[in-house]
């Protein structure tokens, strides 16, 4: 594997089209009062760490870190569906966790969906070290949101 991973911008063609593409999907699997997609532009705040990984120039997946203090929460993961299944989404995770860990946050927290199309998600984040948690943050019970939390 020759992936590398990099900052990103919102304005960079190739990540804003997959940043619409993830939040277009997130859209149509849940409810509004159920989705907590952040819309592009909210991406680009500075307590947010936008990450693009590539492959001979390639963009086969985005990530966000945003910091809360000392613990964060990985947003927007998307890998591109022609990338799907060559380990890429865990190339990324693993660098988002290096950069949490790397600005000295002592945990990390995300929220993915509970329905089956989410079950590879929630796989990939368990066998990261990611485990249950209640809702963190703002974040209150949903039965159509996840929540898993670790330590740093």
């Amino acid at each position: 594997m020759s992936f590398y991973v990099t900052r990103a911008e919102v304005s960079e063609p190739d990540v804003a089209a997959l940043l619409a593409r993830h939040f277009d999907l997130m859209r149509a699997q849940s409810p509004p009062e159920s989705c907590h997609v952040l819309p592009v532009d909210d991406l680009a705040q500075p307590d947010i760490t936008l990450l693009a990984l590539r492959e001979n120039g390639a963009l086969l997946a985005i990530g966000a870190l945003r910091e809360f203090g000392t613990w964060g929460e990985v947003k927007s993961m998307h890998t591109a569906e022609a990338a799907r299944g060559r380990g890429v989404a865990r190339a990324l995770l693993d660098v988002l966790i290096a950069e949490a860990r790397a600005k000295g946050l002592q945990h990390l927290s995300l929220e993915t969906g509970s329905g089956p199309e989410h079950a590879a998600a929630r796989t990939l984040y368990a066998r990261a070290g990611f485990v249950d948690c209640p809702p963190f943050g703002s974040y209150t019970h949903d039965p159509l949101s996840h929540f898993m939390t670790r330590a740093i």
